[in-house]
């Protein structure tokens, strides 16, 4: 099965001038419209790449549902260590030029890469995952108030503290990061007045495997819970491991990211030590973006999922956090405050 769209239709009407255009030369964008519409979506990781068990597998596991639902070729891409912005625009050309549509950057380090690739390839579409600073006609920028998950992260944490005190992991020193930490710190201090948060940045840049490098994470919540941290929240990517290995030898809670990280295998000899999870719906973000696309009516703008949507929120996985009444109940009436602006979420 395969979309009726403006893209078809474009395909069409310019056959013949792709045609003339292959028998004397023609540019590799030009030439690239024959084979627009041939194929579905495409993703190019982010640094750590598939199997993060975090942002990148959420990703994929959009490209998969968008797979399975529309019966169309899919690609999913892996970063390379020490690439330019260039590099990331190639890639992104190079799937765009296959006849991807629509082709999706996961991370705001393609913003670069996604605003070339987008001039050269307008009738493809594209998204960047965590960026809002890409504005073009053919560019969804799909990000997150991942900050507001972060606020019921910090309820969690600050209800299940026995020390009163709580920890705040993030993988690099970044905006993006910061809202994790601001509304994390807000939900703890909102919820309880007297715990306190060792927050730490393991790098301030990427490329120093802030996001890929769990010994790193392990260090920074060993340091914490000897601090007497007993509840350690990452927003680190693959990073974010080593916290959850951490805590899990120290026999306190951690708070994943992203995904519901109780349920991924690759942690589930940790899973009894994970309290819950804040996730983005980076899956639906991906997925609803191809789908727009299959529909002939493709998302661009600004694109933001949060609590009221239901793109961020809270994993319920854990019997533990699930059957605690009096903190479920916490935590549903703050999020019930922030839907309603009765409670202001700091994203910095």
């Amino acid at each position: 099965m395969r979309r009726i769209s403006r893209i078809t239709v474009a395909g069409a009407a310019t056959a013949s001038l792709a045609l003339a255009l292959s028998a004397c030369g023609g540019t590799s964008s030009e030439s690239s419209s024959e084979s627009k519409g041939d194929k579905g979506l495409a993703i190019a990781y982010d640094v750590g790449g598939k199997g993060d068990q975090s942002f990148n597998d959420a990703a994929y596991a959009g490209l998969e549902q968008a797979k399975k639902e529309f019966g169309y070729e899919t690609q999913d891409v892996e970063p390379t260590e020490g690439e330019t912005d260039a590099d990331k625009q190639q890639r992104l050309e190079s799937l765009a030029k296959q006849g991807y549509n629509p082709v999706v950057g996961v991370g705001y380090a393609y913003a670069a890469a996604v605003k070339g690739a987008s001039e050269k390839f307008p009738d493809t579409t594209f998204g960047i995952v965590d960026d809002s600073t890409v504005e073009a006609d053919n560019v969804a920028d799909l990000v997150f108030s991942e900050e507001e998950a972060s606020y019921l992260a910090g309820v969690a944490a600050a209800r299940s503290t026995e020390s009163n005190v709580v920890g705040f992991v993030g993988g690099v020193d970044i905006p993006l990061i910061h809202k994790f930490q601001a509304g994390f710190e807000q939900g703890v201090k909102d919820t309880n007045p007297k715990a306190k948060v060792l927050s730490q940045y393991l790098t301030q840049t990427a490329e120093e495997g802030g996001f890929s490098s769990p010994d790193k994470g392990k260090t920074a919540a060993e340091g914490q819970i000897e601090k007497k941290a007993d509840v350690v929240y990452a927003a680190a990517g693959l990073s974010g491991q080593g916290v959850i290995e951490a805590a899990a030898a120290n026999k306190v809670w951690a708070i994943g990211v992203d995904s519901d990280q109780y349920r991924q295998e690759a942690l589930a000899k940790y899973k009894d030590s994970i309290l819950t999870s804040a996730m983005k719906d980076v899956a639906k973000a991906v997925y609803n973006l191809a789908k727009s696309v299959e529909d002939g009516k493709p998302e661009t703008g600004i694109v933001r999922g949060d609590l009221k949507t239901g793109e961020v929120s809270l994993s319920n996985s854990n019997p533990k956090f699930a059957d605690d009444a009096e903190l479920q109940e916490a935590i549903e009436t703050a999020k019930e405050k922030i839907i309603k602006g009765e409670i202001k979420v700091k994203s910095s």
